[in-house]
């Protein structure tokens, strides 16, 4: 079985930044959470979350006026609550230039120093 980290075309880049998430239920109600952004791709995100949010349903929430969007790819339960692998939708991408988290370490930029 493939690992989560084999099947990711980029490095996701460690952050913290707290989010207002929204997403619809089964029935159609808005739900909204408190969300830690963990980490960032300019195709996807992890966010650790309160309460399980199903796999394959619709997120969104917004970052310094940058809407993002997307389906949730996983939703695990790890010791401190539940961490959400988000997977953004066509149209939609992140890059620093567009938002940076308030807490944002760039992995490939650590690893192409330590090379040098």
């Amino acid at each position: 079985m493939e690992s989560m980290q084999s099947k990711r075309a980029e490095i996701r880049n460690m952050c913290a930044d707290v989010l207002e998430v929204r997403w619809n239920d089964t029935h159609g109600k808005v739900r909204r959470s408190t969300a830690l952004l963990e980490d960032i791709s300019p195709s996807g995100a992890c966010l650790q979350v309160e309460s399980e949010i199903p796999v394959g349903v619709r997120i969104r929430w917004e970052c310094q006026n940058q809407p993002f969007a997307g389906r949730i790819r996983y939703c695990t339960f790890r010791e401190i609550g539940y961490f959400a692998g988000v997977e953004f939708e066509a149209g939609v991408t992140w890059s620093k230039q567009t938002y940076t988290p308030r807490h944002l370490l760039e992995l490939e930029r650590l690893v192409s120093q330590a090379k040098r």
